[in-house]
């Protein structure tokens, strides 16, 4: 089925840069990405996989995908990490919510995995963000377990050099993807402040920035911004 979709959209995939940093050798890392398209979502970590020889990057989705047929069995097979926060929709379909929650809070789950020596993948502005030059705020989850296990950062950002000047990106636009230095966090904290944190989110998304040629700042929205829903 990966095989199958990676062959049906890697037309998609106009170009990469640094793709050896995502190597299986190089394991564990967080993989962090900015989120412009929803296809983003489900080709490139397939895509990774098909670049690191099968070894797949469990990514941290929003387990309302996971209730979507056939969606949800490519999520399962790509060993996703369920984020178990916002209701289902429909809201019946929130009878299935314990079943994800058994494998507690994906913070957690993550951080097992970086410890026994597999890399996770965030995207951590946390929901499609289709401006094409800002960047969300972001979320400080990728910052935070980066920290508490003292595994690297490796930001890969996501360019769409054939979108229209000012346009929101849209789907099947095609991209590039361009892998950066792995970002370096020191030793491991067991409780990191909330300063070092957010100094950390920070460096963490300017480089973002960089790499996906959008603009971030600490006063930028954690919602989307008006006009490019």
């Amino acid at each position: 089925m990966l095989r199958g979709l990676l062959a049906t959209f890697r037309g998609d995939i106009l170009g990469t840069d640094g793709l050896e940093r995502l190597s299986s050798g190089s394991d564990p890392f967080i993989v962090v990405m900015n989120h412009s398209t929803r296809l983003e979502a489900l080709l490139l970590p397939v895509f990774f996989a098909f670049h690191r020889h099968g070894r797949v990057i469990p990514f941290v989705a929003d387990w309302n995908f996971a209730l979507i047929p056939g969606l949800g069995a490519a999520l399962r097979a790509g060993d996703s990490i369920l984020l178990v926060r916002k209701p289902a929709k429909p809201a019946f379909l929130n009878v299935f919510r314990p079943w994800f929650e058994r494998k507690g809070p994906a913070l957690e789950q993550a951080a097992r995995l970086l410890r026994a020596g597999r890399s996770v993948g965030i995207f951590p502005e946390g929901t499609v963000n289709r401006h094409p030059t800002r960047l969300l705020r972001g979320f400080e989850g990728a910052a935070r377990l980066s920290l508490l296990t003292g595994v690297s950062v490796l930001p890969v950002g996501v360019r769409f050099p054939g979108n229209p000047t000012g346009r929101p990106v849209r789907d099947r636009t095609r991209m590039q993807i361009l892998a950066g230095e792995p970002l370096h966090p020191g030793a491991s904290n067991a409780e990191p402040a909330r300063d070092d944190v957010r100094e950390w989110h920070g460096r963490i998304m300017l480089e973002l920035g960089r790499l996906s040629g959008k603009i971030w700042d600490i006063g930028s929205s954690r919602r989307k911004h008006h006009g490019f829903e």
